[in-house]
């Protein structure tokens, strides 16, 4: 007898979700049972995606880093739903550059990518979920566990996820609402992203071994591996746990 699908009747938003990680949890939640509003800066893709999903999912253009922008997408997700029981933060940027070189404009976008855009997100699903319960997950990296040369900025944010994470969970616990929040803190993995850094380095190749050697397990992470552990955080399976950091990095952080 096959089991329930692990999303069944729950309604989920989640950002970034044009491609890599974003879209192959999109792709597992749908399989799972999830109704989805999908957002990006990319509209074209997130339209895209929300088509080849099918089952009502609906996809917008969506700058994270701008309260209207979640305004909007909080009230176009009530209107086709009724509600919101998950949201995944995914939406980011990856920068990295010697502090010497690294102008504020620069530190500027990404931590209004990566860190603001978690904060106006996180508000916004709080006070749509507060009612009725549901669960926060933030996604945020290896970088915000460990420091990295040259990447003050995307560290930075990182680590500002996975504080305000925790900071939230137990706001939102003391407050009885019966809302998770936990981050999830993925290695290198092998998406759009990363590949586009990688191919911008003058040694593309060595820096992809360099990247590959990191990780005890001796590969590059999949996206589809990290959405199983979104799946989990999203899920009833996941009931007692918030606050919490899951770390899917192929052991890069065990040393």
């Amino acid at each position: 007898m096959a089991s329930e699908p692990r999303l069944a009747g729950k309604v989920a938003l989640i950002t970034g979700a044009a491609s890599g990680i974003g879209a192959a949890t999109a792709r597992l939640f749908a399989r799972e049972g999830a109704r989805l509003v999908l957002t990006d800066v990319n509209e074209a893709g997130a339209k895209a995606l929300a088509a080849e999903i099918g089952q009502g999912a609906i996809g917008f253009e969506h700058d994270v880093t701008k309260e209207a922008a979640w305004d909007m997408v909080m009230a176009e997700t009530s209107v086709a739903f009724g509600r919101l029981d998950v949201l995944v933060n995914n939406a980011g940027i990856g920068r990295a550059s010697p502090i010497l070189e690294t102008s504020y404009a620069q530190w500027r976008e990404v931590i209004a990518v990566n860190l603001d855009s978690v904060f106006l997100g996180c508000r916004a699903g709080i006070e749509a979920m507060k009612e009725t319960g549901g669960s926060i997950i933030n996604v945020s990296s290896i970088l915000g566990l460990v420091g990295s040369a040259m990447t003050a900025a995307y560290s930075a944010s990182k680590g500002g996820v996975r504080l305000m994470t925790k900071t939230l969970a137990l706001e939102v616990a003391q407050n009885g609402w019966k809302i998770r929040i936990n981050s999830v803190h993925p290695g290198y993995i092998d998406t759009p992203m990363v590949s586009q850094a990688v191919a911008r380095a003058p040694d593309a190749e060595q820096r992809r071994a360099y990247l590959v050697s990191q990780h005890p397990l001796g590969r590059l992470g999949r996206a589809e591996e990290i959405a199983e552990g979104i799946l989990y955080l999203a899920s009833d399976a996941s009931s007692f746990m918030t606050g919490a950091e899951l770390v899917i990095d192929g052991g890069y952080t065990a040393r």
